[in-house]
This record gives C-alpha cells, structure tokens and sequence, in this order.
C-alpha cells in the first residue's frame, strides 16, 4: 500500500514547543509512595488538558510525570504555560514545574509526532531549569506579551548542542518572581 503513495519532500510547519516537568517527583514517589505519587500525577495532567483545551494547544505527549505541548501561535503557548504553573501553584502542589520553549519549524511524523531542533531545545531547556522556571531560546518570546516579562541569561551551553544557545528566563509581569524564579 506504502508504495501507492506518492513520494513527497518533508514538509517544516512553524511550531512552539514545550516540556514541563514536575520537579522532584522521583525523591516525592520514594518518600510517600506510589500512590501519593499517582495523586500528584493526575491533578497535573487535570490542569494540563484543562489549559490546553481552553487555549487550543496540543497535548503531543505524556512523559510520566511531564508533557510535551504544541503551539502554533508561540504567545498562546507561553500564556499556557503560565495558567498550568499557576493553577498548579494554586492547587498548593507540592511539586512545582519548570519549563522549556522554544519555537522554529518542525517536521511531523505520521500525524502525531513532533522532531527537529525546536522539540530538542525545549526539552533541554526544560531541564536546565530550576524549580518554578521557565527558560526559552531568545526570540522564540517577543517582549511585548503582557503576560511575561524576560530576563537575558545570555549564552548557554546546552547538553547535545554544538553552539551556545542564547537564553532568557520567562518572569513575571513588573520583573517580580515568585519563589526561586519564575512565575
């Protein structure tokens, strides 16, 4: 049947990438269990597939204790980001997230997954990232979305990347963190 099909050349779409991350969930699960674990775990991917569904963002993956998220419109995605961060903080969670993003175009395989260098960026990104963070390559967040401030971190080493990679940590609106650094 492959054959009937017509060879075509890969196809890049302009996409924004996510990775977040509940932080500590390893230590959390040996610490309280597989159950307390499995609690935290679900009221994450609630709030996820509740910030998705109204901000019309793709859930492409669920990695245990982490999701990949797909934005066309980069400011729709980082706005995400923000409400899941929020919602979690508000839930009195006690595992924060961190986040990786980074935008640039993507080829998509068989309909569902997601490679090329912004998938990667965003996954490294989102493990550079400490407690409440969230790191994005500059450029991928134009300065003028309300809802985000940015602070330059400058040129980063990231694990798998020939060059540094020119970082900003996403911060709250007026420059004001909460906790260690992000929103």
């Amino acid at each position: 049947m492959d054959d009937l099909v017509p060879e075509r050349p890969i196809k890049r779409v302009p996409r924004t990438i996510a990775f977040l991350d509940l932080c500590g969930f390893t230590a959390y699960t040996e610490r309280h269990g597989d159950e307390a674990a499995y609690e935290v775990v679900t009221g994450f991917r609630a709030a996820v597939r509740r910030v998705a569904a109204e901000r019309g963002i793709r859930i492409a993956k669920w990695l245990g204790d982490g999701v990949m998220l797909v934005g066309v419109e980069a400011e729709e995605l980082v706005e995400a980001v923000v409400d899941i961060e929020l919602i979690i903080d508000l839930a009195g969670s006690e595992l924060p997230i961190r986040a990786g993003i980074a935008r640039g175009d993507v080829m998509v395989i068989d309909g569902d997954d997601i490679i090329g260098r912004p998938a990667i960026l965003a996954a490294r990104l989102c493990d550079l990232a400490a407690e409440h963070q969230v790191l994005a390559e500059e450029g991928t967040i134009e300065p003028i979305m309300a809802n985000v401030g940015l602070e330059p971190l400058g040129d980063v080493d990231v694990r798998s990347f020939v060059a540094p990679v020119r970082v900003v940590r996403l911060v709250a609106p007026g420059g004001h963190d909460r906790r260690n650094g992000g929103f």
